[in-house]
């Protein structure tokens, strides 16, 4: 549900230090709200500060977000511990991996750019196909 970020109260939250969000306000910038933040009925802020803060920070006036109702205080405060507790950073081989994968798909090979122009080419014949059979 898309809300009005200055009708989002943050009551007492456990994390003090937001750190450095000008990372995360690249991210946002880049590719928007990857995953909304988490409100109660009276939409007090549950899950999401960094992204809330970067948000504002980027002026934004709006923000998705999960409403959740009849939950109780104790369920908030627990989903809040959960929400910055459970994560876990990739390994330093995993996030190898995962930029030699980008590199990959940004610089392909010779072969990987004659493939694709071949498949580019038949899904271009295949739309003629299509549209002349309609």
């Amino acid at each position: 549900m898309l809300v009005n970020i200055k009708d989002i109260k943050i009551k007492k939250r456990v994390r003090k230090d937001l750190g450095n969000l000008e990372d995360l306000k690249n991210s946002l910038r880049t590719y928007g709200l990857l995953n909304p933040i988490t409100l109660n009925s009276k939409y007090e802020l549950i899950a999401g500060e960094r992204r809330l803060q970067a948000a504002t920070q980027l002026g934004w006036t709006n923000i998705n977000a999960n409403i959740l109702s009849n939950i109780s205080e104790i369920d908030e405060l627990e989903m809040e511990l959960e929400e910055n507790n459970q994560r876990k950073e990739f390994t330093r081989d995993e996030l190898l991996e995962g930029y030699r994968r980008l590199e990959k798909l940004r610089n392909p090979s010779v072969l990987g750019k004659i493939i694709k122009l071949i498949k580019t080419f038949f899904q271009w014949i295949k739309s003629i196909i299509t549209s002349k059979k309609k």
